[in-house]
C-alpha cells in the first residue's frame, strides 16, 4: 500500500509493526517481522531516512515509530509535489515535440524498426493511436505480425476506428484464414480480397505508415513512415489495390434481398463468396467442412434459380440482385 511512497514490503512491515507497539527495540521488533536482526536494524535504517521512525534519545537502542498522520502526510505531500513536476515537464516536452512534428528533419520522417517484438510494437501502437481509420494489405505470410489478429484491432474498432483490409486470395485457404476474416467482418469491418498485394501494409490516420523490409539477415524489420510525400505514396497505393480488390462477404448480413422461399440461404452466399474470391469448389467446401457435392449442388440449384448457364453470369446474377457486397 505505501510502495507508491518508496517503501517495500519489508519496510512497510516495520513501520506497521512499529507502529502498532508505539516503540521496541530492534530484537523484539525482530521477532515480531520473523526477521534477522540485521535486516530488522536496515529497515528502520531505512525508516529513518524516510522521516517514519527515530531512535529514542532516552534509551539507546530503542526505535519509536514517528506519527502516521504527519510522517506520511509529509511524504504524500513531496509525491505529489514530484508528480505536478513530472506533469509539467511531460507538457513541455509534447509541445516540444508538436513543434519539432511540425517540420522534421528530413532524416526523421522514417524510422527502422528491427527485431520482431520491435516490429510489432509498432504495429500494435498504430491501432491503438488511430483516432479515425486504419487501412491494411495482408499478405499469407506473417513474419512479426500475425495478419489480423490482436486485441489492438478489437479495441480500435471498438472506439469507432474505421478498419479497411485487403487480403491476397492465399488467405482464405489459410487454416484460421475464414475465421479471422469472419470475425473483422463481424467488427463492420471492409475486407476485400485480390490475387496478390504488392507489399505488406498499415496505414494509420494517413499519418502514419508500417510497411516491411527484405533483410538478408532472419530478424524481421520495418520502415514506420511518418506524414511526408512517402507516405502520400503508399496510401495512394493502397488505394489503388482497394479499388482493384473484390468485396469479400461471407455469411447472410448486408444487403441481402429475400427472394421468397426459393432465395439463397445463409450457406449459399458464402459459397457464392468465396468463389467470386477466386476459390475453386474443392476450397469452398474444405473452408466451410461441406462435402465437394454439396457444394456443386448448391452451385448447380443457384444457377437454375437464375436462369443461367455458366458460372461468369451467375456471378453478375448475384452482384445484380443483391446476394453479395458490390461498390456502388
Amino acid at each position: 500500500m505505501l510502495g507508491v511512497l518508496g517503501l517495500d514490503e519489508t519496510h512497510e512491515s516495520a513501520y506497521r509493526a512499529l507502529v502498532s507497539v508505539g516503540a521496541a527495540d530492534v530484537p523484539d521488533l525482530a521477532r515480531r517481522l520473523t526477521l534477522g536482526e540485521r535486516d530488522t536494524e536496515r529497515a528502520l535504517r531505512r525508516l529513518e531516512r524516510h522521516g517514519l521512525a527515530a531512535q529514542s534519545s532516552a534509551r539507546p537502542g530503542r526505535w519509536v515509530a514517528a506519527p502516521p498522520g504527519v510522517a506520511l502526510g509529509a511524504l504524500l505531500t513531496q509525491q505529489r509535489h514530484e508528480l505536478e513536476k513530472a506533469e509539467l515537464a511531460a507538457a513541455l516536452l509534447a509541445e516540444e515535440y508538436r513543434a519539432a512534428a511540425a517540420e522534421p528533419a528530413v532524416h526523421d520522417l522514417v524510422e527502422v524498426v528491427i527485431g520482431a517484438a520491435a516490429v510489432a510494437q509498432r504495429f500494435l501502437q498504430l491501432q491503438l493511436g488511430a483516432s479515425e481509420e486504419v487501412c491494411a494489405l495482408v499478405t499469407d505470410a506473417p513474419v512479426a505480425v500475425t495478419g489480423m489478429e490482436n486485441d489492438a484491432e478489437e479495441q480500435a474498432a471498438g472506439r469507432g476506428v474505421r478498419y479497411r483490409v485487403v487480403v491476397e486470395r492465399p488467405v482464405l485457404d489459410l487454416p484460421d484464414g475464414i475465421t479471422e476474416l469472419t470475425a473483422a467482418l463481424g467488427r463492420d469491418e471492409q475486407v476485400r480480397v485480390v490475387d496478390r498485394v504488392p507489399t505488406k501494409l498499415v496505414v494509420a490516420d494517413r499519418s502514419l505508415a508500417l510497411v516491411p523490409l527484405t533483410t538478408h539477415t532472419a530478424e524481421p524489420a520495418a520502415l514506420v513512415v511518418h506524414a511526408s510525400g512517402l507516405l502520400e505514396l503508399l496510401a495512394g497505393l493502397f488505394e489503388q489495390v482497394w479499388r482493384q480488390a473484390l468485396p469479400l462477404r461471407l455469411g447472410a448480413g448486408g444487403d441481402v434481398h429475400e427472394q421468397g422461399p426459393d432465395a439463397p440461404d445463409g450457406t449459399d452466399l458464402e459459397i457464392l463468396s468465396l468463389l467470386l474470391a477466386g476459390l475453386t469448389d474443392a476450397s469452398v467446401a474444405k473452408q466451410l467442412d461441406l462435402g465437394l457435392r454439396t457444394v456443386q449442388r448448391r452451385v448447380k440449384r443457384l444457377m437454375e434459380l437464375t436462369g443461367v448457364t455458366t458460372r461468369l453470369q451467375l456471378g453478375w446474377h448475384a452482384y445484380e440482385r443483391g446476394w453479395v457486397a458490390r461498390e456502388r
